[in-house]
């Protein structure tokens, strides 16, 4: 009987972090993989934000922090929450954390109680699942396809919903598909949750900047929402700050407080230093990302043209983030060099062994049919990744 608890042992593994150190392994007995597995930028954090952690460390900024964050943080968070998506914040609706994975952590143990359903529009982020279940919900999942840009109508929403259907969790651009939701997509969605005035939602903006689609809209910014919506955000991936472990949440002040509650005895307040330089980069014109904006499109571009000529892969244009998540069943019960696929785990460990490409399995996002490939590397790795991918299933 193992000593460790049910809680660990029925926790499944981030899909993406195996796949990436599975590729690190291999790399380091030599192998030349391109890894296109995890969702980080390849740019480095811009220079005046590191100046401004500089400055900090400078003025002796090393003591614990406040649990939900510096005030000057909290202000700073309003002030874009305004800005960018024309919602009313105050410091008081805000809890900075670490990370917004912790956000959502923080989250689900704050609101769900046993046999608590959570709707996921299918596929979500990888750990959406994971949280729910640790904090005792039912994730119910509403399947979506390649054929309908990977969003739910509201006449599935509505479907889905049952007594026992305390949230919905969604992410917008989202990972792992890129898709963006419209202002009248999220509207027609709201339109049926306003019938159902015990929901809440979770808007989850983490890839808010990196969207190709020229516009963007908070489900908390149309009518009746806001009350309802807890918007969680961060610097990690805009601002190529993954390793500062900055996330934060707009949400009603009941659960501010009550995620400040639970952050207390878990890990207290954020890296000092991180915060103090995420007040810069939240307070900067989101212009100064139109460089990186522009390089992921013109990646985004060359993936999906370099997809469209494999034989038998099927995919959407995304609108953002920096993903491709293409519909590889078509290859399920063949057999390639020797190897039958039976599933969208055989097809990725396949490129793997095959092409020497990490990518990640659908499955890990509630879409068996699919594949996740990262485009945030170089365009020449890409190519390479797609040559190599193409030689492999040329059978």
């Amino acid at each position: 009987m193992s000593p460790l608890s049910d809680r660990i042992n029925q926790l499944a593994t981030s899909q993406t972090l195996a796949m990436a150190a599975l590729a690190r392994e291999l790399k380091a007995q030599g192998k030349d993989i391109i890894s296109l597995s995890l969702g980080e930028p390849d740019f480095n954090t811009p220079d005046f934000i590191k100046e401004a952690a500089k400055k900090a460390i400078d003025e002796n900024y090393s003591t614990y922090t406040p649990v939900d964050g510096y005030v000057e943080l909290k202000e700073a968070i309003c002030r874009k929450f305004k800005r960018d998506n024309n919602l009313d914040y105050k410091p008081a609706n805000i809890v900075v954390s670490t990370g917004a994975k912790q956000s959502l952590y923080n989250i689900a143990q704050c609101m769900l109680n046993a046999g608590d359903e959570v709707i996921l529009p299918a596929p979500y982020w990888v750990s959406y699942f994971e949280i729910i279940k640790m904090a005792g919900g039912i994730p119910v999942e509403v399947p979506t396809s390649v054929d309908s840009d990977f969003k739910i109508t509201a006449a599935q929403l509505e479907q889905a919903i049952t007594p026992k259907t305390k949230m919905i969790w969604y992410s917008s651009p989202c990972n792992p598909s890129g898709s963006v939701y419209s202002r009248e997509e999220l509207t027609a969605l709201a339109a049926v949750l306003a019938n159902h005035p015990n929901i809440y939602i979770v808007s989850d903006e983490i890839y808010e900047h990196i969207n190709f689609s020229g516009t963007f809209c908070s489900i908390a910014s149309i009518p009746g929402m806001f009350d309802r919506t807890i918007t969680v955000n961060g610097v990690a991936k805009a601002f190529a700050m993954t390793g500062w472990r900055i996330g934060y949440i707009g949400a009603p002040e009941f659960i501010a407080k009550a995620c400040t509650k639970m952050q207390g005895q878990v890990t207290s307040g954020a890296n000092s230093i991180a915060q103090r330089a995420t007040i810069t980069a939240v307070d900067a014109d989101p212009s100064v990302l139109n460089d990186m904006v522009q390089a992921f499109k013109n990646r985004r571009d060359l993936v999906v043209k370099g997809i469209q000529e494999i034989p038998g892969l099927k995919l959407n244009v995304p609108e953002g983030a920096f993903y491709v998540f293409p519909d590889v069943s078509s290859f399920f019960g063949k057999t390639l060099r020797g190897t039958l696929i039976k599933n969208a785990d055989d097809f990725s460990m396949y490129l793997l062994a095959e092409a020497n490409v990490a990518t990640v399995t659908g499955d890990a996002f509630g879409n068996p049919n699919c594949i996740r490939f990262s485009y945030a590397t170089s365009e020449e790795l890409l190519t390479e990744a797609l040559s190599r991918i193409k030689t492999a299933l040329a059978e």
